[in-house]
Order: structure tokens, then C-alpha cells, then sequence
């Protein structure tokens, strides 16, 4: 899992993703990583003609119509000269793949070895509140390795900061949270980063026939010796919280209390046969104030 070995950034050439460049630069000085370049396209049939019996595309770069293999070898030169421009002096491998873009970047993590995907989901606004982009879903829901997620900018009253000076880990009672908090204090310690740990707890509210407090009162008991078991575990003396709040406004609030420029998490229910429509994971990264690196 952790250091990271290859490191695969999906490009479009967006703003949003030129505004993840900063964070995939400050990764690779972090991890002895090798860093990949994808651009997924695609050979739109309405744009094409034939020429005595040669297919040709029209291309969007140009304004002209080339050849499937002209245009691959131009995309591929677009993306060379991204990474001269914005990763000078570093090698990079530059990939340009026709497909659809989520299905090429699941065939790029399983054939050249990428242990983390760092892309760009929707930026701040109502859109992305209801739901994130469709790449970026699929990405989250059908590969294995870590993904970073971050939109590039941020919401009034909170600036992350690259290096990571504070790191939140949001964990949940899975198999997982062991792995995950591992992580987290490693990706902590290779920042000399401030680690804090957040759990929360969904108790049933009280109603004029029950009255919940005391079993709340129970959960969130049970769930801080569960905490202070697991550190104990791992060696780690880091503070803890556990909030009775839903996981994703319990971590946005911890974002913004200790002013954290990263949340870590687990991958465990966006992978699983729930519907990811429903994944905590996706409700934590469509509302963090900062990037999600998920595990």
C-alpha cells in the first residue's frame, strides 16, 4: 500500500484537473514513484469520413481530418509536452488510450502495476453536492489501488496546504480501519504531519416512547475502546474522536476543526455489492473541505 510505488494521473486538460497538478508534483517528492500520464479519447463515428476507402477523424487540435493513427500520435505528443511543461526534468510515461475514460483507467492500474490514481472530482458548487462525475464514481467503485480525490480548490474559510501539515482518518468498524489507519499514520509521519482519528456513530434518535440516550451513551463508549484498542495495536499515540453524527458530516467537521489538509479513509463500502449511490465513501468525498486519499 504504502510507499507509493507508480503513480497514475488521469488528464483531460480541464481546469479543474490542471489544478491538481500542485498535489501530484508534491506527492512524487514524498514517494519514489513513478508517474503515469492517461489521456482517454475517443473516435466519435460523426466526425469521421472516408477518403478512397481511408478512415479519417476529424481532430479538435487541428481542425483537420487525420487518421486514427495520426491522431493517436498526436494526443500522445500533447501529453509529452504536459509533462515538459509541468514535470520538467522528470521521466514520464505518457499514455494515449481510446476508450472510455474510466474503463481505460482500470485497464492502466492492472497492466502497469499504478498503486495510486490522483484525479479531479466535480468543483465546489451544488452539482457536486448531489453526486460526483461519472469517471470519478467509477473509479472509486471498480479499482483496487489508493485513489486521491480533490477538486483543486476550496471552500471559503478553508485552505489546504501542500506538504500536509494535518491529516484526518476516518474510520469505520469494517476490517479494513486496521489497514487504513496504518496507512494514515504512515502517509502522517512521511509529512511530519499532526494526525487525528474520527469515528462516528449513527444511533436511532429518541422518540416520546424511547429515549436513547443511554444506549447513544453505550455506542460511543464501545466505539472509544475500540479506538483506543486499535492504536494500542499499531503503537500509535495519536487523539481520537468519536462523534454521534452521519460519517460525512462527522469528518467535515473534523476537517474544518483541525484545519486538515487531507482525509484518509477506507475503500471497503464503495467496493462492496451496496449500491454506490449509497456509499459513505462518495458522501465523504462530495462534502470534504480538503482532498480524499481513499485506501
Amino acid at each position: 500500500m504504502l510507499p507509493f510505488r507508480r503513480i497514475l494521473f488521469p488528464l483531460d486538460y480541464s481546469e479543474r484537473c490542471r489544478a491538481i497538478v500542485p498535489y501530484v508534483r508534491d506527492m512524487l517528492q514524498h514517494f519514489p514513484a513513478g508517474l503515469t500520464l492517461v489521456h482517454a479519447y475517443s473516435l466519435v463515428p460523426s466526425f469521421a469520413t472516408r477518403d478512397s476507402g481511408q478512415l479519417l477523424v476529424y481532430n479538435e487540435l487541428t481542425g483537420a481530418a487525420l487518421t486514427p493513427e495520426s491522431t493517436r500520435a498526436l494526443i500522445h505528443a500533447r501529453l509529452c509536452g504536459f509533462a515538459a511543461e509541468h514535470f520538467p526534468g522528470r521521466h514520464v510515461d505518457c499514455l494515449a488510450e481510446e476508450g472510455e475514460p474510466g474503463t481505460v483507467i482500470d485497464q492502466v492500474v492492472q497492466h502497469h502495476g499504478a498503486d495510486l490514481v490522483m484525479m479531479p472530482t466535480h468543483g465546489y458548487g451544488p452539482l457536486r453536492r448531489l453526486l460526483l462525475g461519472s469517471v470519478t464514481a467509477k473509479v472509486l467503485h471498480d479499482i483496487s489501488a489508493a485513489v486521491w480525490t480533490g477538486s483543486g480548490t476550496s471552500p471559503a474559510g478553508h485552505k489546504p496546504r501542500i506538504p500536509y501539515q494535518s491529516v484526518v482518518c476516518a474510520l469505520d468498524r469494517t476490517e479494513e480501519a486496521e489497514a487504513v489507519l496504518q496507512a494514515a499514520a504512515t502517509l502522517a509521519c512521511t509529512y511530519h504531519a499532526r494526525l487525528f482519528v474520527v469515528h462516528a456513530v449513527n444511533a436511532p434518535p429518541s422518540t416520546g416512547e424511547y429515549d436513547m440516550t443511554a444506549y447513544t451513551g453505550q455506542l460511543i463508549d464501545a466505539a472509544n475502546v475500540w479506538l483506543r484498542e486499535l492504536k494500542a495495536g499499531l503503537d500509535l499515540d495519536v487523539p481520537h474522536t468519536v462523534r454521534e453524527a452521519l460519517t460525512p458530516d462527522a469528518v467535515h467537521e473534523e476537517v474544518v476543526r483541525h484545519q486538515a489538509d487531507l482525509v484518509v479513509t477506507g475503500r471497503g463500502h464503495a467496493q462492496g455489492r451496496v449500491s454506490a449511490l449509497w456509499s459513505q465513501l462518495y458522501a465523504i468525498v462530495r462534502e470534504s473541505p480538503c482532498p480524499v486519499l481513499s485506501i
